[in-house]
């Protein structure tokens, strides 16, 4: 077989082992599953009118769900990723990996099923979350068959770009506890985003922290093909910035995989 078949072989095995895994020990991901739905209910039933009132929009629940959903959908990614991080911090430090590095086998392969299936849940976790937000009133009127394709492709891109972060992350942490302490601010950053509030009613000293970073806009051209807003330059920065982290990700992974265990 040539060197494609191989790779495609190996890799859809280690995608079949990291799929079972999420399929036998659930808790993980349905721990980081909740936490988005929870803040979408809070900040829409509790917050809801308060926050519409204060972007603008007027005392009315419907206006701030249209706004803070996108939000949610990519603070849903950053949280499924974390989940990618414990898992790849367990097959380091349990011994499996050295196991896989004597057998015969493409050794990207591990790498390739650990990304691969994480960014099938994130999907899957968007999808559901994406539900909810349906079932309480979201509605996605001005948006374009052509414009939620765009969608869907934005969202996993950014689940692919923040996959191979949280596997570097996982494969450098020595334990899971670790693992999931380091992918924390995948969970931060989008709360301190464009998620909740726009930028400009932040306070001048804390704009930059919420503009600066990956997030924003992501979140902000996400909201634009969703509502029909002006995306302006965000589409361009969101490319720039999954390109940048997927490569930092993988060259990162790929040296300590390929490390001389000691």
């Amino acid at each position: 077989m040539s060197s494609l078949t191989l790779t495609l072989r190996d890799s859809s095995t280690m995608l079949r082992r990291n799929l079972l895994h999420a399929r036998r020990y659930p808790s993980l991901t349905l721990n980081l599953l909740l936490t988005p739905i929870m803040l979408l209910l809070l900040f829409v039933y509790v917050f809801g009118d308060v926050m519409s009132a204060g972007i603008g929009g007027g005392a009315d629940r419907s206006e701030y769900i249209a706004y803070v959903v996108p939000g949610i959908l990519m603070m849903t990614i950053g949280g499924t990723v974390v989940g990618t991080a414990v898992s790849v911090s367990n097959d380091m430090t349990e011994g499996i990996i050295a196991r896989f590095r004597t057998m015969a086998i493409h050794r990207g392969s591990v790498l390739i099923g650990h990304v691969i299936g994480s960014v099938l849940q994130s999907v899957a976790s968007v999808a559901l979350v994406g539900a909810v937000a349906v079932a309480i009133g979201f509605r996605s009127t001005n948006a374009t068959a052509l414009e939620w394709l765009a969608a869907f492709g934005l969202m996993a891109l950014v689940a692919l770009a923040l996959t191979w972060i949280a596997v570097g992350m996982g494969m450098v942490s020595p334990n899971a506890e670790a693992a999931s302490n380091n992918a924390l601010p995948l969970i931060v950053l989008p709360l301190i985003s464009s998620a909740f509030v726009p930028v400009d009613a932040m306070p001048g000293w804390f704009q930059p922290i919420a503009e600066y970073q990956p997030f924003t806009p992501a979140i902000e051209t996400l909201r634009g093909l969703l509502l029909g807003t002006e995306i302006g330059h965000n589409g361009w920065l969101t490319v720039t910035w999954c390109l940048a982290l997927s490569a930092l990700g993988y060259f990162w992974s790929k040296a300590v995989f390929n490390r001389d265990p000691k």
